[in-house]
């Protein structure tokens, strides 16, 4: 207890785990178990003092942090300290001679075995292991030579306990990682501690941690660059999930740009954010930074620092992370090709999980701390201003920090027992667009040119599909298809919809955040109320972040009503339009003659391998609803496939319904166009020519190699210009003239390439 009562170290409980934490901060020497004998000693007494440790914690600068599993391995040593010496199992030998031959004998024995027990088990168990073993070789010759039977007696019992000692330290999971690899080994030899023992290092102004070094027996699959951060992907011998590694610029820091980071969050804990400062977090985060990039700069002329002010402002970016910020999650969320994150409770049990776009389920390097933890919930509470606590145990919002935007669904007790649990699905930074889906063949250039005509025919539409199918991202893709000159609307209970970008890009646009149909109570707007309200807004579009709950009621109502002239769009959980029909009649209430006021029903959901190992997201049907049916769609064909995925060519293909000119949907709006009344081939042909256009962008793009084509400043231009076109081309010859409205468009988006590289 001499270390407690110094103040070098304490037992703390994180959770329900007992953690030791030793300040390190005076030793000379590195606080590791691995490489410095005198400080696995230590902690091995340490041990003995306090035996429910689940995990070790150093302090010098930076946080080394022994994981559970390591320390149990420590503890099976103290464990075995604790039998022998506590236990009087060493001392007991110099009481067994009860003549002078024997006294005499294990008085010579004594100073050895306390050697092996009270040093080097404590330092070296290992050498302990195979130092015993080599006394124990020689006390059986030697017995073997005894001619008094007093000497043989005593050096019996001495081989007793040395035969003890071996067999307590070979059952331990140290002795047995390594048993194969003794042979040669010496006193003083720390490879195999190497081996064994690694601690994740953690900058003093981080809870989280993170295992710095890159797994020895892992094969290195990819390697890249975020921002500052580095990315490398691995593929583990004993698990079929992926390893995300990821290095951030924190971890590379100088020490002198630690020990500022250090003392200038000690500084702005003083400061703690108002309440009402996180209703506006980026204002909040302007405001830390420049507090913090003013101090830093202070702080490192006062200590005679020699550093730059450009590497000051990059200090400061980190030190608002790690005040008013989420810290190492905004680094994952940073990574544009992650797509979930997810932080499974207890935390600090396990690492991190998350979802990237190319190679799918990976864990990570970094494992959650308990304060950060607790501090993020506090902050989603903050922004989101919504309630997280055993009466409300679920929370519902959105994270936007520089870079990237997210869902965030937060759990805790009582509904998930072991406490505070999080996922968060990030949103791509700007909107998806029909071109990028035909780009990563998510649906067919034909789909695309159907889905941008019936966008444009104001028809109501669902998306479908299962979790992480692609419905909000391809919901989004149709916002970019309305043309600019409508009004949009959209009602969500989480902002997910690219809204702030599509202002930028010059829409009409109006969001509105309903409460949540897992929240209880509260000052929000409920959704059915939200969607009431928006028919009051005048003409618009309107668009449904996910129909979930009572405002499929009023969703619907409006529809019937003919309250809506524009397009109506929105998500809707089914893996298939019969599943979206027993959901909105028989789980959201919604009447069957309501129900056909839906147009049109658009069906995703990821395509796996054989192997189970892969999986790309599809579209698989587009589906109308067609109005005839009574009782059943499905027996009476109410739902008609205009087109559906083919396996085998792994895109989605017209029916000979839609081939044949026999989609009502189609049809309808055919009926209010002048051209198109009664002429099938010229709507087709329309059809086509929105198809031949999002596949030449994609064309394009790769033949440029010029992503930026595909994305929505693009799209919209695009759109823009063929609305016009196809108005020109009318007044100009009377009729919609597809192959000149293409040869116009066409030349423009030459020009407009051209014009793009030479600005870059």
């Amino acid at each position: 207890m001499a270390f407690q009562k110094e103040g070098i170290y304490q037992v703390i409980r994180e959770g329900k785990e007992e953690v030791l934490k030793v300040n390190a901060a005076a030793w000379s020497h590195s606080p590791s178990v691995e490489d410095v004998p005198n400080v696995m000693s230590d902690v091995i007494d340490m041990l003995v003092a306090s035996p429910g440790i689940k995990r070790i914690i150093f302090n010098q600068r930076k946080k080394f942090v022994y994981s559970y599993d390591q320390t149990q391995m420590l503890l099976e040593i103290s464990g075995i300290y604790i039998h022998l010496v506590k236990g009087k199992r060493v001392l007991s030998i110099s009481q067994w001679g009860f003549d002078e031959v024997s006294s005499r004998f294990y008085g010579d024995k004594v100073g050895e075995v306390q050697h092996l027990v009270m040093g080097l088990l404590r330092s070296d168990p290992l050498g302990a292991f195979v130092e015993t073993q080599r006394i124990l070789r020689e006390e059986k010759i030697l017995l073997q030579r005894d001619k008094d039977e007093r000497i043989a007696k005593a050096r019996t019992n001495y081989i007793t306990l040395l035969m003890e000692i071996v067999d307590l330290l070979e059952k331990t999971r140290l002795v047995q990682m390594v048993r194969d690899r003794l042979d040669g080994f010496h006193l003083g030899d720390r490879s195999l501690y190497r081996d064994i023992f690694r601690a994740t290092v953690t900058p003093d102004f981080m809870y989280t941690r993170l295992r710095a070094n890159p797994p020895l027996d892992g094969e290195e699959l990819d390697y890249y660059s975020v921002g500052s951060n580095e990315v490398t992907i691995f593929r583990m011998p004993n698990d079929i999930k992926t390893y995300y590694h990821a290095v951030p610029i924190e971890f590379k820091l100088k020490e002198d740009e630690y020990e500022l980071l250090d003392l200038a969050k000690s500084v702005l804990a003083g400061h703690k954010p108002r309440n009402d400062e996180f209703l506006d977090p980026p204002r909040m985060r302007t405001t830390f930074y420049n507090i913090g990039r003013d101090l830093l700069d202070e702080l490192a002329k006062n200590k005679g620092f020699d550093i730059p002010y450009e590497r000051v402002c990059e200090l400061a970016k980190i030190l608002v992370r790690y005040t008013v910020g989420f810290g190492l999650i905004e680094v994952l969320l940073a990574d544009k090709k992650v797509q979930d994150v997810t932080i499974n409770s207890p935390i600090g049990k396990s690492p991190i999980f998350l979802v990237h776009q190319d190679y799918g389920e990976c864990f990570t390097n970094i494992l959650p701390s308990f304060d950060d933890a607790e501090s993020w919930a506090t902050k989603f509470r903050l922004i989101s201003g919504r309630p997280l606590d055993e009466a409300n145990s679920v929370l519902d919002t959105e994270l936007s920090i520089p870079g990237a935007r997210s869902r965030v669904a937060i759990m805790t007790r009582p509904l998930s027992p072991d406490g505070l649990a999080f996922a968060m699905r990030r949103h791509r930074d700007r909107p998806w667009t029909l071109p990028l889906f035909v780009n990563n063949r998510m649906i067919s250039p034909l789909g695309a040119g159907l889905i941008s005509f019936l966008i444009d025919g104001a028809r109501t539409m669902l998306v479908a599909g299962t979790r992480s199918s692609g419905k909000t991202s391809l919901l989004g893709s149709f916002l970019v298809e309305i043309m600019r000159k409508y009004r949009v609307i959209t009602v969500e209970d989480t902002l997910e919809l690219p809204v702030e970008y599509m202002r930028k890009l010059g829409y009409n646009i109006q969001n509105m955040k309903v409460r949540s149909a897992l929240t209880k109570g509260g000052s929000e707007l409920g959704a059915d109320d939200g969607i009431r309200t928006s028919l009051r807004l005048g003409d618009s579009s309107l668009i449904i972040g996910e129909v979930r709950s009572l405002e499929a009621k009023a969703l619907y109502e409006a529809m019937r009503t003919g309250a809506l002239a524009n397009v109506v769009a929105g998500t809707i959980h089914g893996a298939s339009p019969y599943g979206v029909y027993d959901r909105v009649v028989n789980d959201l209430e919604v009447p069957k003659t309501s129900f056909k006021a839906t147009d049109v029903i658009v069906v995703a959901n990821p395509v796996k391998t054989a192997d189970g190992l892969s999986s790309w997201k599809r579209v698989l049907q587009l589906t109308e609803v067609r109005k005839h049916w009574k009782d059943d769609p499905l027996i009476e064909r109410g739902f008609v496939d205009l087109m559906r995925y083919d396996t085998k060519k792994d895109e989605l293909i017209p029916t000979a319904d839609l081939l044949n000119g026999e989609s009502e949907v189609i049809k309808s709006i055919a009926g209010s166009v002048r051209e198109w009344v009664g002429n099938w081939d010229a709507v087709w042909e329309n059809i086509l020519l929105r198809a031949k256009i999002k596949q030449t962008l994609v064309e394009y793009a790769r033949k440029a190699n010029n992503p930026e084509i595909l994305e929505s400043n693009f799209t919209v231009m695009s759109n823009d210009i063929f609305h016009r076109l196809i108005e020109q081309v009318r007044g100009e010859v009377g009729s919609i003239d597809s192959n000149r409205v293409f040869y116009e468009w066409d030349d423009w988006i030459r020009k407009s390439i051209k014009s793009t590289k030479k600005k870059i």
